[in-house]
């Protein structure tokens, strides 16, 4: 293999990201169903989501998401990667690996707007989170729908949110809950532990 087929395929790899979920452009022929739109800060960066529901909605108070978002928490809504279509602006994307500090492609990774740098994603192995203040929530219904569900790493917190939702020391499932945590909430958790226990 010459020179030019080793950097012609070294550049296909490295720009593969271009052509898998879910950076994808959707064709129409995909009968990709456009429920909701958003849009970066700028607007340099627009996409769409075909899910109503996200697959969950948290806010976490883990430190890197604080100092990411220069905010006490983050809010994401987790969706599939196939479920987002980048409308415009997915070329023009930068990430960043809070890991090993690096900006390469490399999973999990943070994506933000390359012009306004506003946060864009989370991308995951499997899974995308993405910000719900980014997305048109038009209705009450809409709002409804990303409605956070739990606080995670909550025993980082920087400030008390008393808002009745479950509370998990870190990942959610996997820690304790704490604080105001629902006491049925509470209950159903133990009940889930004890039957696993079991098994």
């Amino acid at each position: 293999m010459d020179a030019d087929q080793t950097r012609n395929k070294s550049t296909s790899a490295e720009e593969g990201w271009k052509f898998r979920a879910p950076y994808r452009v959707h064709e129409p022929s995909d009968h990709f169903r456009v429920r909701y739109e958003a849009q970066c800060h700028c607007g340099k960066v627009k996409y769409q989501l075909s899910r109503e529901v996200p697959l969950d909605s948290k806010l976490c108070h883990c430190t890197t998401c604080q100092t990411q978002h220069a905010a006490p928490f983050q809010w994401a809504a987790i969706f599939h990667k196939t479920d987002i279509n980048f409308d415009r602006g997915h070329h023009g994307l930068e990430w960043y690996d809070p890991s090993t500090k690096s900006t390469e492609h490399h999973l999990p990774c943070k994506i933000r707007c390359a012009f306004c740098h506003s946060p864009i994603m989370d991308e995951g192995r499997n899974m995308i989170l993405l910000f719900p203040s980014l997305v048109d929530l038009r209705t009450d219904k809409d709002r409804e729908n990303f409605k956070p569900r739990c606080h995670m790493f909550y025993s980082q917190r920087v400030m008390d949110v008393p808002d009745g939702l479950p509370k998990w020391s870190a990942m959610q499932g996997q820690s304790d809950l704490i604080e105001d945590t629902p006491e049925e909430a509470v209950k159903a958790f133990e009940r889930k532990r004890m039957g696993f226990q079991k098994d």
